[in-house]
């Protein structure tokens, strides 16, 4: 027989309520509550009499007053500045990952690096009373921290691949110098001994610290750079072209590229090829960041260092679900490279 409207059961009364879960399950509203949230002490089929009763109703818990009860939105903001998705999505991911095991979702911002954009972003994920915020970008340099909303302080904001600026907020980071001496000490591996350094814009840090690192290295291995000096550039193909040529005209008998992205290293490997230069035979070209999209469409396709963006992502979201649970782990967080080697090299 069909439920009558308004009965437990009944299809034309809406949605069902959970004290029509617990009238058809013959316990209190309390019990039911209990029942669904796990808590309390009952016998094991009373409450299998309660969850046969949601799924005979298609019962389905409202998120928000659960959420209101435990003082938890069970979401968390991901503020970027990333708006192609290079190096947030990635991040991305790896957070959700890590959050989704919780069931915790994720609701990505944009800021274009505008900061006005950012301020607008933050105000909404406040309303949205989110639990915590994760902040990442498209550089390495540091960034103020998150302070020019009010209200913000009260919420637990973890920094992904751009730090802090502030040494007691928490943030993870590339290995940046282990990843340049994985690069260096594959080329020495391999048997070469005059490699030049063509990078990106000297104001980023990316290009200065990769840079710095790689001279160290080498200069270790008493060893120095085939030109005498960094060449900082661009973070594009075109400068790699540029700079391939710059260097050869100044020291033709360099044996390997390191280059400060993959953008660049195939940009030197395009000028190589064009020359007629056997890569890897006569002149071995290594990149930094591990992007597909110019890694494997490279002739031939380039050894790279990975910067575990995903697993960024991953222990962020882990830092920033101890920070929600009062167990923050303030200070920078270092997530290892790796190298992929490839026909390059």
């Amino acid at each position: 027989m069909t439920p009558a409207a308004g009965a437990p059961g009944s299809t034309s009364a809406g949605r069902a309520r959970l004290a029509d879960v617990a009238a058809l399950a013959g316990v209190s509203v309390g019990t039911a509550s209990k029942a669904l949230s796990g808590s309390g002490r009952m016998r094991p089929e009373t409450r299998q009499r309660v969850l046969d009763a949601v799924a005979t109703l298609g019962f389905r818990p409202n998120q928000h007053a659960q959420s209101l009860h435990a003082g938890r939105s069970w979401t968390v903001g991901l503020v970027t500045t990333d708006g192609i998705g290079r190096f947030s999505t990635p991040v991305l991911l790896g957070a959700e990952d890590a959050l989704g095991a919780g069931k915790i979702s994720v609701l990505l911002c944009d800021t274009r690096g505008d900061a006005i954009r950012e301020q607008h972003h933050l105000r909404n994920l406040l309303d949205r009373r989110v639990d915590g915020i994760i902040v990442t970008g498209r550089r390495t340099d540091a960034r103020p921290p998150l302070t020019s909303v009010a209200g913000l302080e009260a919420i637990p904001v973890v920094y992904a691949l751009s730090p802090s600026t502030d040494t007691a907020d928490t943030s993870v980071v590339s290995d940046d110098p282990g990843g340049t001496r994985l690069a260096v000490e594959h080329l020495l591996a391999s048997g070469r001994t005059r490699i030049a350094h063509v990078t990106g814009p000297e104001h980023h840090a990316a290009a200065r610290d990769r840079a710095h690192h790689a001279v160290e290295h080498l200069d270790e291995s008493g060893l120095g750079l085939s030109t005498g000096r960094v060449h900082f550039g661009e973070w594009s193909e075109a400068w790699g072209r540029r700079a391939a040529d710059a260097v050869l005209r100044t020291a033709p008998d360099t044996d390997a590229f390191f280059c400060g992205n993959d953008q660049i290293a195939r940009g030197v490997a395009d000028a190589l090829r064009e020359r007629g230069v056997n890569v890897p035979a006569d002149i071995a070209v290594v990149g930094y960041d591990n992007w597909d999209t110019m890694a494997l469409a490279s002739r031939p396709p380039l050894t790279t260092v990975d910067m575990n963006l995903a697993e960024i992502g991953r222990i962020a979201a882990l830092r920033l679900l101890e920070a929600i649970e009062d167990e923050a782990s303030p200070g920078v967080h270092t997530v290892p490279c790796r190298l992929v080697v490839r026909e390059s090299s």
